[in-house]
């Protein structure tokens, strides 16, 4: 994988890691207060979903959120030369749409867990989780266009295209269901929509708070598309050879549930026994068991769909990088985020 500067910090410490913590502690609390502001008929259970609450409305018992996208709005605000403390409530924004579509995930996907805990549907029923993902989107509206600065009006409109292009591209996910044939380009394009527009939306969200212009801001936001993407395939790879013990997933869930993804569809594409196999696989429609699972897994790697994968995860790096350059951030800016994004794609949870 190509990368655009060292991301050895000074003391040692993985910047992209030091950013994620960073996000974290900066956004928690501020997410927290923001969501106690919610009716009191939703609060519970959106708190429940962020992990702030136990189903009985305790104090959790360890997670605290990976904050991905808050991490990419902070580092995103230094790397134009503002302050993070600037871009929290766009961090916050993020933080709130994510979760909006994860609980309407959940309900689409009939997914029973996430973060090793059952989903709010599974346990508080759809309506519960529908209404909870509608009360968050409109939050994470009202928190940014509560935000102070020149640049308010400009990071709705791009909030709104995001969410709109997250939706569509949710629809084409649906659609992919019904299609007896989809092509790795097309799985693309689906991606980069559901998963690259909010990421791509965070950095550019992170670069107008931190006083960029709209030019700036949009090379910001190609890299976060790119980086989305690449993020998603690696999720994908997940989703077949990940550890249930850290993905809080069940184990070849992607498989068991007859996931489309891009390892998968670019196994079925190869010309080859295996992809054949697989295919079988696929149109059976029987319960796989866990050996089917690991047999699936094999050939999913023997057909060359690992490979294929890893190659595109390569390549929207390169794309990414290429966009971050085009944008100028300042040095540390762009260590951060070269960091960042080798973190979020060289991950195994």
């Amino acid at each position: 994988m190509a990368t655009t500067a060292s991301t050895a910090s000074a003391d040692g410490t993985d910047p992209g890691v030091a950013a994620l913590e960073r996000a974290r502690e900066l956004t928690g609390p501020a997410l927290r207060d923001w969501t106690g502001t919610l009716p009191p008929a939703v609060a519970g259970w959106a708190g429940y979903h962020l992990g702030l609450q136990d189903e009985a409305g305790r104090p959790p018992r360890g997670y605290r959120g990976k904050a991905v996208r808050p991490a990419l709005v902070l580092s995103c605000a230094e790397a134009v030369g503002g302050a993070a403390r600037d871009a929290v409530r766009a961090a916050v924004t993020v933080e709130l749409v994510h979760n909006f579509s994860l609980l309407h995930d959940d309900v689409i996907d009939q997914d029973a867990l996430r973060r090793h805990r059952p989903t709010v549907w599974k346990l508080f029923g759809v309506p519960a989780a529908v209404l909870t993902g509608d009360a968050l989107l409109a939050l994470a509206h009202r928190v940014l266009a509560t935000a102070s600065g020149p640049r308010t009006a400009a990071s709705v409109a791009m909030l709104g295209r995001a969410v709109e292009e997250l939706v569509e591209g949710e629809a084409m996910d649906v659609a992919f269901e019904q299609r007896p044939e989809i092509t790795t380009a097309e799985y693309a394009a689906m991606a980069t929509a559901k998963t690259g527009a909010l990421m791509g939306a965070a950095c550019g969200l992170g670069a107008l708070a931190g006083g960029a212009d709209a030019e700036r801001a949009g090379a910001l936001a190609e890299f976060g598309r790119h980086l989305g993407l690449a993020f998603q395939i690696v999720d994908d790879l997940l989703g077949v050879f990940g550890d249930p013990k850290t993905t809080g997933k069940p184990v070849g869930g992607d498989i068991a549930a007859r996931k489309k993804t891009y390892p998968v569809l670019a196994a079925l594409a190869s010309d080859g026994a295996q992809g054949r196999t697989l295919a079988g696989l696929y149109a059976s429609g029987a319960p796989l068991s866990d050996a089917d699972l690991r047999w699936a897994a094999l050939l999913v790697t023997d057909a060359g769909g690992v490979r294929a994968a890893r190659r595109a995860v390569d390549q929207e790096l390169e794309a990414a990088f290429a966009a971050l350059a085009e944008a100028g951030p300042a040095p540390e800016g762009r260590r951060d985020l070269t960091a960042l994004a080798q973190v979020l794609t060289r991950r195994n949870n």
